[in-house]
């Protein structure tokens, strides 16, 4: 199937497919025209890697999962290795959300000094 059957039959853009490709997750072959031609357990995979993507993965997390990505992923258990890379990722983005609390508790208490004078023009300079 061509790249646009693909990303109707999962919900993706050709844009996002390109993307997988580049990525390594997915493959496929050229026709004589030029157009990619995907197989049909490209859908299962491109249906698999959007679930992940979308409860918090990224691409790069996914790949060492690729002899994963074929089959119902979502539907069996997680092997200690997917439990790796998910604890992995939460790590990563418990310190983004501390960093972005600490940012915005400095910037509520620089307003908080500033006061009633909040309104203020910013001087000339």
């Amino acid at each position: 199937m061509r790249i646009g059957e693909l990303a109707q039959r999962t919900g993706s853009t050709a844009r996002a497919l390109r993307h997988y490709e580049q990525a390594g997750l997915i493959d496929s072959e050229r026709a004589a025209n030029g157009y990619r031609e995907y197989g049909e357990s490209a859908v299962v995979r491109v249906r698999n890697i959007r679930a992940l993507v979308g409860a918090g993965l990224t691409l790069e997390d996914l790949r060492p999962l690729l002899g994963c990505l074929d089959g119902d992923v979502l539907s069996r258990p997680p092997s200690d290795r997917v439990l790796g890379i998910v604890r992995e990722r939460l790590a990563v983005l418990e310190r983004r959300i501390a960093a972005q609390t600490e940012a915005r508790d400095r910037l509520v208490a620089a307003l908080a000094a500033v006061g009633p004078h909040a309104d203020r023009p910013c001087p000339d300079g």
